[in-house]
């Protein structure tokens, strides 16, 4: 059950005290895209978004969008905000998320993945040991895949709820 509690965990990506990763050694921000940056629906990048990414790579953060969007969704985001991307990442599964801590030379204790759905943000960052963060879902509109790991998500917050370990919408960091 701990592969899906989060370590972190905020209404939104504006929340996150980043200040506070980057003092425990954090240099690499993983977002995923749908429903954590922007609502699953949208093609279009937001101001305000920009600005965190230009200030987060101002502070030394290196900013990679890691979604399991295909490219030509993902690069449309990753051009308007001049950040990496990885995309089709696989996520829940590992194998793109151990690529890129080689790829960018990492170790997992510098990483933070950022996401809004337990059963593949969080689980992800958990079989390979890099900080996890959980935010809030951007929008209840969501892909097909996505409500169906939503089910299987309330089942799993309901049980570590019981456990005291998570409460949904009691944010922690």
């Amino acid at each position: 059950m701990k592969e899906y509690l989060p370590d972190i965990y905020q209404k939104s990506i504006y929340m996150i005290d980043y200040s506070k990763l980057l003092s425990k050694g954090i240099k690499c921000l993983l977002y995923d895209l749908d429903n954590t940056i922007v609502s699953a629906s949208s093609s279009e990048p937001t101001e305000k978004a920009k600005d965190l990414f230009t200030s987060l790579k101002q502070k030394g953060f290196k900013v990679i969008i890691f979604t399991n969007s295909p490219g030509f969704r993902l690069k449309i985001f990753t051009k308007a905000y001049g950040v990496f991307g990885v995309s089709s990442a696989g996520k829940p599964f590992s194998r793109k998320l151990r690529k890129v801590l080689k790829e960018y030379n990492y170790d997992p204790s510098e990483v933070a993945i950022i996401g809004d759905q337990l059963m593949t943000d969080i689980k992800v960052g958990k079989a390979v040991g890099i900080t996890t963060i959980l935010v809030n879902p951007i929008s209840e509109k969501e892909w097909f895949v996505t409500k169906i790991n939503r089910f299987f998500e309330r089942r799993k917050m309901k049980q570590l709820q019981q456990n005291d370990l998570f409460v949904k919408d009691r944010f922690y960091d």
